[in-house]
């Protein structure tokens, strides 16, 4: 069994200005722009494991949850996965294709400090995104799946940014509680 955390993340071609380091006396100058187009990226994160697993999509629907559920199972083939995410329409849509190897649990309203996929995205404003601008939307993308990227490739990295000492406990916990069946049967 697996715990996951899935969210979605906006990002376009309005420019994201962040803080940047810049010797005295000079001032940083940093371009600016607000054009809205956008891409979306859906991402489900292990926090126990660093592992991440990610599309980037034109927009965000039932359809393409669906088809984020259906790649998501064959990144984790073979194993249970409780996919834990925010109250989003398309999340409890009828048409949504829930496969039956992934158990959905939302989280409680208006509580999205509990989603670590929100430190993600957090994560690339701050050291892939910031202080650019994008002459289009393909640039964004390749940016933005560079940093995916990064990230799948760094475990420890996505581990410090993700895994809560409330995640450990709950999986200690369900950990435990499996080890015991006889309590719970």
């Amino acid at each position: 069994m697996r715990l996951l955390f899935q969210n979605e993340g906006r990002f376009g071609r309005i420019s994201d200005q962040r803080r940047c380091w810049a010797p005295l006396p000079s001032r940083p100058v940093v371009g600016h722009q607000i054009i809205r187009e956008y891409i979306y990226a859906v991402t489900a994160v292990s926090p126990l494991e660093g592992k991440i697993f990610s599309l980037v999509l034109p927009w965000v629907d039932a359809e393409g949850m669906s088809i984020f559920l259906a790649h998501t199972t064959k990144a984790f083939e073979g194993e249970y996965c409780i996919m834990i995410l925010d109250g989003a329409g398309w999340h409890t849509a009828n048409s949504l294709r829930i496969p039956p190897s992934i158990r959905l649990l939302p989280l409680p309203p208006y509580s999205p400090e509990l989603n670590p996929v929100e430190h993600i995205w957090a994560w690339l404003r701050d050291h892939i995104l910031k202080n650019q601008v994008f002459e289009t939307l393909d640039q964004v993308m390749d940016t933005l799946c560079h940093g995916l990227k990064m990230l799948s490739q760094s475990p420890n990295l996505v581990k410090s940014i993700t895994c809560f000492d409330w995640i450990n406990t709950l999986c200690l916990t369900l950990n435990w509680y499996q080890t015991r069946p006889y309590l719970w049967a």
